[in-house]
């Protein structure tokens, strides 16, 4: 995939998960768009290849609605971070900007749902405080699993049961 064809990719299922698809969203200004901040950035350089792409390949492994959300909702502000510290006086970052900002608008749990991610990665298990936390909140955690397991259980043979496969 080319990086021009990556990036309208990324802006493309990033639209389409908040649901902003065609709502006064044209592909063809924002691939406009797109090319102009690609020449701005000099993004046809030999070494824009180098470690193959940084966010398409991300999204594979996040397959469920709100799964894709959340990490979208991630892209969505690390793009908005790197068009913070470009000219703004140009049309074209104007426009992506602030599609951008509606479309991170549109789910403003997004970011503290992997803010919550963030947080759990950087607990120190071997601290002992935490360890006995853990462990007080163990039987709860297990209830939560056994419920959605249960859930996704039923909603699997309701789905059988409709579908005369």
């Amino acid at each position: 995939m080319t990086c021009q064809t990556c990036s309208l990719f990324v802006l493309s299922v990033i639209m389409i998960y908040f649901g902003r698809f065609g709502n006064s969203l044209s592909l063809a200004q924002l691939q406009n768009d797109i090319d102009q901040l690609k020449s701005d950035f000099n993004s046809s350089n030999s070494d824009v290849a180098d470690g193959g792409p940084i966010f398409t390949d991300k999204l594979i492994n996040w397959t469920e609605r709100n799964e894709k959300r959340i990490i979208l909702s991630q892209i969505v502000s690390m793009y908005l971070e790197m068009l913070e510290n470009t000219d703004k006086s140009k049309a074209h970052i104007r426009h992506l900007s602030e599609e951008l900002y509606t479309l991170k608008n549109s789910l403003p749990d997004g970011l503290k749902k992997m803010k919550d991610l963030m947080d759990l990665s950087k607990l120190q298990m071997s601290d002992l405080k935490i360890q006995r936390k853990a462990v007080n909140e163990l039987f709860s955690v297990l209830q939560k699993l056994v419920e959605t397991s249960a859930s996704l259980k039923r909603k699997r043979s309701q789905f059988q049961r409709k579908c005369k496969c």
